[in-house]
């Protein structure tokens, strides 16, 4: 029986190995590639089962469960839950004698949320129960957000990744000219409470909810603001505002000098500013919104303490957002190029114990076959398309699915798996890794692998072939981590004879 299970394993490592060839095609700028609008998640066809095979059922890790928290003119949250919607089934593994369960599936759930924002809308000031990592997919945005009780505010371009702790109170306001934000963050499920992705609490408007202090009687928060019984009525209105209003102007003035100037939109057209729906006529929505925005400045200054408009005698600093493009992959080849980042690059990634990372495959390249020794991975495809390969930890194979732009996918921690693009174009994912910690990836092909480290007798023996056929495999791949496409055609123009796995249960 053990060499049968051996026998097993050894079609598997003669498949990894055969997957090497050459690939000319350099890195491209992803900048561009991104601003051209390449990549941009499409929930209305994940939710119909559109993405990658999520789903049809055939990509048993791609996650496919898409929810609607908030969505209106000025914007919308989409969160893809960090498992299958049908959960995880029985798997082959479970049977003789694996009886752990899917432990290693629900370790470090997490889940990924997409934040779209049109130009000129805020997004009102709340705070949640969860930790969020942001990162800029593609446009410019302000984030204001309290920090060691004062309010810090950062201005966020493409590629910067900041964490915001759960129940730190915080906005957004998209500043870019006339350009769609889009915003990919990760949500730690470990924090949330309920059933819900996670939990809003505004304090301003919020959808269907208003402000949370809306719920105090109002003779509490006249004595709590110190404030009269008519201004707490200006301040808290009757009808919510909804999560995303317009936004134009800073501080009771225009809008960063633009003066009269008229906002233009993607068209090349002047655009409308957008409103907030269901605020009554024209006159009435040009009235309430610097009342709102007054009034609002005017609560949080007796909520927090201190005038927000103006600089407090004790500077608060917070770190810096960490930008993936302006630093130096952690490593690259001819085949493409990764960019890891954990506590050690930016430390508050230290506190949510999320890291972040940043992968970028030329055509037909792959990513080696790897095991993450530490933690469950999260990725969401940016750019192009590829296959993405898991297999069970009785070496058969438990996805072997397409991804496209826009997939979510995971990788729970322990199991092997393999990222090859497609010969169409470079294959891009981003994702966040469930341990801030340094994850040192255990590759199984190359010259940095495990089974190299490991080459000799003993590894010999327990695959069952003579050492000398063994190491002449195991030798055969020069190139590490990121390996050069599969050969299309071999010598004499003859096409290669596609290789069949033939998969043993292990008994």
């Amino acid at each position: 029986m053990m060499r049968r299970g051996v026998a097993a394993m050894a079609p598997l490592l003669v498949l990894l190995l055969l997957l090497s060839g050459w690939s000319a095609m350099g890195t491209p700028r992803l900048r561009e590639r991104w601003e051209e609008g390449e990549g941009e998640w499409r929930p209305e066809e994940e939710a119909k089962g559109g993405g990658g095979g999520g789903g049809t059922g055939k990509g048993l890790f791609l996650l496919d469960k898409v929810e609607k928290v908030v969505e209106s003119e000025g914007g919308s949250v989409h969160v893809v839950r960090g498992l299958p919607a049908s959960g995880v089934p029985e798997a082959p593994w479970q049977h003789g004698g694996w009886s752990a369960g899917c432990g290693a599936c629900r370790e470090g759930l997490m889940h990924i949320g997409f934040i779209t924002m049109e130009p000129k809308t805020l997004f009102v000031p709340q705070y949640i129960d969860s930790n969020l990592i942001l990162f800029v997919q593609r446009g410019d945005v302000k984030v204001g957000w309290i920090h060691k009780g004062g309010l810090v505010e950062k201005q966020l371009k493409m590629g910067d990744v900041l964490q915001i702790d759960a129940g730190s109170t915080f906005y957004m306001v998209n500043t870019g000219k006339g350009q769609r934000l889009h915003i990919i963050c990760s949500i730690d499920a470990s924090d949330s409470a309920g059933f819900a992705p996670y939990q809003s609490f505004y304090l301003g408007g919020g959808g269907k909810r208003t402000s949370v202090l809306a719920g105090f009687e109002p003779k509490i928060l006249v004595t709590a603001l110190n404030t009269t019984f008519d201004e707490l009525e200006r301040i808290l209105p009757v009808k919510p505002l909804g999560p995303f209003v317009s936004y134009t102007t800073e501080s009771g003035g225009k809008e960063h000098g633009q003066g009269d100037k008229r906002d233009v939109g993607e068209n090349g057209r002047e655009s409308e500013p957008w409103r907030p729906v269901g605020r009554g006529n024209d006159d009435e929505r040009g009235s309430g919104q610097s009342t709102w925005t007054w009034s609002w400045r005017k609560l949080m200054s007796r909520f927090i303490g201190g005038e927000l408009n103006k600089k407090s005698d004790k500077t608060v600093r917070a770190p810096e957002p960490y930008n993936l493009f302006d630093h130096e992959p952690s490593f690259r080849n001819t085949y493409g190029w990764s960019i890891s980042v954990d506590k050690h690059d930016y430390h508050p990634l230290d506190h949510s114990d999320i890291g972040v990372y940043l992968v970028n495959l030329t055509q037909g390249s792959m990513m080696a076959p790897h095991v993450n020794p530490r933690a469950t991975e999260y990725g969401v495809v940016l750019a192009g398309e590829g296959v993405i390969q898991v297999v069970f930890p009785n070496g058969s194979l438990a996805m072997s699915a397409e991804a496209r732009a826009g997939d979510v996918f995971w990788i729970p921690r322990h199991f092997p798996f393999v990222q090859v693009a497609s010969r169409g174009g470079p294959f891009v994912f981003f994702g966040f890794t469930t341990s801030a910690r340094r994850n040192k990836p255990q590759f199984l092909t190359g010259p940095t692998s495990v089974l190299r480290m490991m080459l000799g007798p003993e590894l010999a023996a327990g695959l069952g072939v003579p050492e000398k056929e063994l190491k002449d495999v195991m030798e055969a791949q020069k190139v590490a981590v990121i390996e050069p496409p599969l050969p299309e055609k071999e010598k004499g123009g003859k096409e290669r004879e596609p290789f069949v796995m033939k998969q043993v249960a292990m008994e």
